[in-house]
């Protein structure tokens, strides 16, 4: 019933003391269906998990006793990397990226400025959005309120503002935070490789370059991958 040593590069639930690897002398016992079957002796806990068919898994190291769970160690390993893998989707959700703007922003500019912010809002980041005014254009602040709005009104799909875009010293900031997956369409931007839509949003994509162009001139660019230290 003991499982071998794992490898160091194995995941944390790699580390779980299972069956005869468990040291302390007594156990406090979960059953299959997790229910407590009280503090038992080492060996007879290690019998009534051999008598089920199932594993010995210590999941709380630190209590006393130790608390072990009868379940099969192939089953609990799934589990744990579940809850692991939905735990890191909600960190990715508390990432944030920034995008800046400008009142005089080119519409193209503008338009690569939205493909970017719909990209994070897909990949479900949240999009800081900072518009900075320069000189006198702090003297025409309804401008960079405009751009401002019009961007949230071409990301609409995909996120909504935390609050309403607002004037904090030089400059326009709002946080828009994405939509459910299931309330938001698929990002328009294509895999890498496939053909870009002549627009995004109403605003032109950026062009795509031919294969001369991205290795400058050779079909076979002996240089592309070499490295300037």
């Amino acid at each position: 019933m003991s499982r071998p040593f794992t490898s160091r590069n194995s995941s944390p639930v790699s580390f779980v003391r299972v069956n005869g690897k468990i040291r302390a002398r007594e156990v406090r016992v979960l059953g299959t269906d997790n229910k407590q079957l009280g503090i038992l002796p080492l060996n007879e806990a290690l019998t009534l998990a051999r008598q089920s068919g199932v594993d010995l898994v210590e999941i709380s190291s630190t209590a006393t006793p130790p608390v072990c769970r009868l379940v099969d160690f192939g089953k609990f390993r799934y589990e744990q990397a579940k809850k692991e893998k939905d735990s890191k989707k909600h960190q990715h959700a508390s990432t944030v990226k920034e995008v800046q703007l400008s009142p005089r922003i080119d519409p193209h500019d503008l338009g690569v400025k939205i493909t970017h912010a719909i990209d994070f809002l897909c990949e479900d980041m949240k999009v800081k959005v900072a518009l900075k005014f320069r000189g006198r254009e702090m003297a025409h602040t309804e401008f960079g309120f405009q751009v401002v709005n019009k961007f949230l009104a071409d990301i609409a799909p995909y996120g909504h503002p935390d609050f309403k875009p607002k004037l904090v010293g030089r400059g326009i900031h709002v946080m828009v935070s994405p939509l459910p997956r299931n309330k938001r369409p698929k990002n328009p931007r294509p895999v890498e490789g496939g053909p870009m839509p002549a627009t995004v949003n109403n605003h032109p994509a950026p062009p795509q370059k031919s294969p001369e162009e991205k290795t400058g001139g050779f079909e076979n660019n002996p240089f592309e991958k070499l490295e300037i230290k």
